[in-house]
C-alpha cells in the first residue's frame, strides 16, 4: 500500500493488517461464492486460526451438553479462577451470520473477557443456517440460558449473576432472547447485554451498502442478504421481531453496552439500536471503536483498538456483576 493510500485509509493501521491478512488467508482458496455452505465453514476455521491463539489462559476450560427442545447442544465453560465459589457468568453467542463459525473461532474472545471480568464465560454451540431456520438457534439458547440459571450450582455459576452477549449474529440473539424471557416474565434472569457489531435488521441504508458495504469490506451488504435468506425461512419473517429486533418493543429489557465498529457495515445499526433503547428507557452505552471493521476484537493479538474495545465491555460486565 503506498504512503498517498495509507494515508486515505479509514481503517487502523493495525485493523488493516488483519484485514489483509484474512484475505491473504482466503485467496488461497477457491472464489467463496462459488462453494457449498459446508466448505466454506470448513475453510474459515482454518483461515480463523491464528487469531484465536494465545491469549490469557483458564483455571479450567471444559465442555458440557445442555438439554433443549431440539436436543442437547455443546456449550464451553471457561472458568477464570479456582475456587468452589459461585461466579458470575456471561453467556456468550459468537457471530457468522448465523450461517458460519463456532466455538473454537471466537475462543480467544470468550477467554479475554472471561479474564478481564473475573466471571465465567459460557459459549453455546447453537445450530447454523441454513440447515435449521429461524426461531430454532434461538429456542436453544433460551433453553441453554434456562439449564444453566436452573442448574447453576452445578456449574459453578451464581443465578443472580447472569449476562448474554455475543458479536454479529450473536448480539440479534442475544437480544432476542432477552426478548422472549421478559415476555415469559423471567427478565430477572439476565443482568444486562453485551452487544458486538450486532445486526437487528435486515434493512441496510444504500449509504452503508454502498460504503462499508461495498465489495472489498470484510462484510458485505451482499454477505448480510446471503446470510438473512439463510436464518428465515421466508422473507415475511424478518418482520418478526424476534428475527429483527429493532422492530421489537425493548421496554424492560437489561442494560446493554454496545461495541459499534465505525467502519463497518452494520455501525448504523448499533447506533441506531442504542438509540431505541434509551427511548424505552434501557440504560445503553455505546462506544463506537474509529478505523475499527466488524470483527475486529479478533485481531487483539495485534490490535490496540481490539484490545481497548475487550477491555471496555469487560470492565462494563464486571460494574454490571458487582
Amino acid at each position: 500500500m503506498s504512503a498517498e493510500i495509507f494515508a486515505r485509509d479509514p481503517l487502523d493501521p493495525e485493523i488493516r493488517r488483519f484485514v489483509a491478512a484474512l484475505a491473504r488467508a482466503w485467496a488461497e482458496y477457491p472464489a467463496v461464492e462459488s462453494l457449498p455452505v459446508v466448505e466454506k465453514r470448513r475453510i474459515a476455521e482454518i483461515v480463523r486460526t491464528p487469531w484465536r491463539q494465545g491469549g490469557p489462559g483458564m483455571a479450567t476450560t471444559r465442555e458440557t451438553s445442555l438439554p433443549t427442545r431440539h436436543g442437547p447442544i455443546r456449550a464451553r465453560i471457561h472458568r477464570p479462577a479456582a475456587g468452589p465459589e459461585a461466579q458470575p457468568a456471561l453467556v456468550y453467542l459468537h457471530g457468522g451470520g448465523w450461517t458460519m463459525f463456532s466455538l473454537d473461532t471466537h475462543d480467544r474472545i470468550m477467554r479475554e473477557f472471561a479474564a478481564r471480568a473475573a466471571a465465567t464465560v459460557v459459549g453455546i454451540d447453537y445450530a447454523l443456517s441454513p440447515e435449521v431456520k429461524f426461531p430454532h438457534a434461538l429456542e436453544q439458547v433460551v433453553d441453554a440460558v434456562r439449564e444453566l440459571r436452573e442448574g447453576a450450582s452445578d456449574f459453578g455459576l451464581d443465578a443472580t449473576r447472569l449476562a448474554i452477549g455475543g458479536d454479529s449474529a450473536g448480539a440479534n440473539l442475544s437480544v432476542a432472547t432477552s426478548l422472549v424471557l421478559r415476555d415469559i416474565g423471567a427478565s430477572q434472569w439476565l443482568r444486562g447485554m453485551l452487544l458486538i457489531y450486532g445486526c437487528y435488521t435486515p434493512e441496510i441504508s444504500d449509504a452503508a451498502a454502498s460504503g462499508f458495504g461495498a465489495e472489498g469490506n470484510l462484510l458485505t451488504a451482499a454477505e448480510m442478504e446471503t446470510f438473512w435468506v439463510n436464518y428465515l425461512e421466508r422473507t415475511s419473517e424478518s418482520l418478526n421481531p424476534l428475527a429483527s429486533p429493532m422492530r421489537a418493543d425493548l421496554a424492560g429489557l437489561p442494560p446493554a453496552f454496545l461495541v459499534c465498529a465505525q467502519c463497518d457495515v452494520l455501525a448504523e445499526q448499533s447506533i441506531a439500536f442504542a438509540a431505541k433503547l434509551r427511548a424505552a428507557g434501557v440504560p445503553a452505552d455505546l462506544v463506537e471503536y474509529a478505523g475499527a471493521t466488524h470483527s475486529f476484537l479478533e485481531a487483539v493479538s495485534i490490535s490496540e483498538l481490539a484490545d481497548r474495545a475487550i477491555a471496555d465491555g469487560a470492565a462494563w460486565l464486571s460494574r454490571l456483576f458487582e
